[in-house]
C-alpha cells in the first residue's frame, strides 16, 4: 500500500500493529508520533493501547507497533518517539496512574477511575505508592534490546505546563522526545534546525526544546504542538518523502508534514479521530505549497 498517485496522504483504521503491514517496507523516511500514555485517558475502543494492567504490558504492546515501523522506516530514516510518565497512586487497595498530558485533558474518561490496577502488579513490578514508573525509558530500552539505536533524549520543556497541586516535589514541565535509528549513519539535516545565537550566527540546535503545549477543541484531548514536530520532520526528511505517525490523533504529524512539503500516512484506531483529523488537514493544510 503506498499514497495515491493523486493525493497526500492517507489514514488507515486499524490498530498500528496490523494496518502497517500494509505499508510497503522501507517506504517511510521519517516517522514521528506520540502514542497515548499508559494509564491516561480511555480512547473508547477494546483494543488500544495505554490501558494495559502493567507497564510491562504497555511496553510490550509499544514494541509491537514500532517493529512495523522499524519494516517500514528506510534504512538512513528516523524515529522521533514523545512519551510522558506516571506516578503511582494507591487508592482504598487500588492503583491509579497519574500522567503527565501531551496537550489538553478535554474530552475523555480518565481510565483511573474505571479501570484501576491492582497494587500487586504494581509492587510485582516494583513500583511503590507516589513512585514515578519510569515509563519512557522503559520504552526506550526496550527498543534499544529490539535493535533501534537509541541515539538522544531530547527535553520537551514546557513554557505553560499542567498545573498541579503537590507539595511534596516539583511540578514536572518536560517530556522526552527520543530519536531513534535503524542504523548508526543515517540522514539528518543539521542545518535546516539550527538556531541563532546571541550573536547572531547559528549554532547546532539544542537538545532542551521549549515549546509551549497545544490547544485544541476539536474532541480529541491530547495534541503535541506543530513547534515540536516541525524540527524532526525538517531534520529527518526531505522534500516529498513520506513521513508516518501511527497514533495519527488528531492529525497534527500529517499538517506539519504537508506544509513542509512532504506526504503522509497515519493510522488510527478512532473513526471518530479521523474524521476530525481529516477536517483539521482540509482546513490548516495550505494548498499553495504541496507539490
Amino acid at each position: 500500500m503506498m499514497i495515491p498517485e493523486k493525493e497526500k496522504h492517507v489514514i488507515l483504521q486499524g490498530h498500528a500493529s496490523k494496518e502497517l503491514r500494509k505499508v510497503e517496507g522501507k517506504s517511510i523516511r521519517c516517522c514521528v508520533t506520540s502514542p497515548p500514555y499508559w494509564g491516561l485517558r480511555d480512547y473508547d475502543h477494546e483494543n488500544q493501547i495505554g490501558g494495559e494492567d502493567s507497564p510491562e504490558k504497555f511496553v510490550q504492546n509499544l514494541v509491537e507497533v514500532f517493529s512495523e515501523v522499524h519494516r517500514v522506516l528506510a534504512d538512513d530514516g528516523t524515529f522521533w518517539l514523545n512519551i510522558g510518565d506516571s506516578y503511582a497512586s494507591y487508592r482504598d487497595s487500588k492503583m491509579a496512574s497519574q500522567t503527565m498530558s501531551k496537550g489538553n485533558n478535554r474530552g475523555m474518561r480518565t481510565v483511573g477511575g474505571a479501570n484501576n490496577r491492582n497494587p500487586k502488579v504494581l509492587k510485582d513490578a516494583g513500583i511503590k505508592h507516589k513512585e514515578l514508573c519510569g515509563i519512557p525509558w522503559k520504552v526506550a530500552f526496550a527498543l534499544q534490546k529490539f535493535g533501534w539505536y537509541l541515539r538522544q533524549d531530547i527535553i520537551w520543556h514546557k513554557e505553560n505546563p499542567m498545573p498541579e497541586s503537590v507539595k511534596d516535589r516539583c511540578t514536572r514541565s518536560h517530556e522526552y522526545l527520543f530519536l531513534l535509528t535503524k542504523k548508526d549513519k543515517y540522514y539528518y539535516n543539521n542545518e535546516a534546525i539550527k538556531e541563532l545565537a546571541l550573536d547572531g550566527t547559528k549554532k547546532n540546535k539544542r537538545d532542551v526544546w521549549t515549546t509551549q503545549t497545544s490547544k485544541f477543541r476539536g474532541g480529541h484531548f491530547a495534541t503535541f504542538p506543530k513547534t515540536l514536530i516541525e524540527p524532526c520532520i525538517l531534520a529527518g526528511s526531505e522534500e516529498g518523502d513520506i513521513i508516518l505517525d501511527p497514533f495519527n490523533g488528531s492529525g497534527t504529524t500529517g499538517i506539519v508534514a504537508m506544509n513542509n512539503k512532504r506526504k503522509y500516512i497515519g493510522c488510527d484506531l478512532n473513526s471518530v479521530y479521523i474524521e476530525i483529523a481529516e477536517k483539521r488537514i482540509a482546513s490548516e493544510v495550505f494548498k499553495s505549497t504541496l507539490f
